[in-house]
């Protein structure tokens, strides 16, 4: 979801990239971290979709509907509904590297052997992300950063 943004890509792509690892099982190297591996063909198939379907029409426009659609009433859900929101604004980096980090659990290492970038690069687009998903709270007067929204935040970018 935080690659795709929409629960039905999300859906195809998780199966992709089951179908991709299971036919290149033989690629894998045993002992190596099998998650990491997983993600890793994940990440370089939503890459390699994301630039077939840019040319696509249609797509901006269900984002813009998604948008536009009435809040949810329950609080909870409105207040996860604003985090998705904020994490939205941030870069794909930043947004790449705290959902690895934070919210599935990769350490740094590992989030940076998935990315392919230097270890500190990764601390420092999780770093930025922390920051400026603060920000956004501070000065987005719309961005509702009630204290369940403020539980969500912590809970989600707590760091290893």
């Amino acid at each position: 979801m935080a690659l795709t943004r929409r629960r039905d890509l999300a859906d195809d792509l998780v199966q992709d990239t089951l179908l991709r690892a299971w036919s290149n099982q033989d690629l894998f190297i045993p002992g190596t971290n099998l998650r990491a591996w997983a993600f890793t063909i994940l990440r370089s198939r939503f890459f390699s979709l994301y630039r077939s379907r840019k040319k696509e029409i249609g797509i901006g426009a269900d984002l813009i509907a998604s948008r536009n659609a009435k809040r949810p009433e329950q609080f909870a859900v409105v207040a996860l509904s604003d985090f998705r929101e904020a994490l939205e604004r941030l870069p794909a980096g930043q947004r790449e590297a705290l959902v690895l980090t934070a919210a599935l659990g990769f350490s740094f290492e590992e989030a940076a052997e998935i990315c392919k970038v230097p270890l500190g690069t990764v601390k420092s687009r999780v770093s930025r992300a922390r920051h400026a998903l603060q920000e956004f709270a501070l000065d987005d007067a719309e961005f509702a950063f009630t204290s369940m929204t403020e539980h969500i935040c912590h809970q989600a970018l707590q760091l290893h």
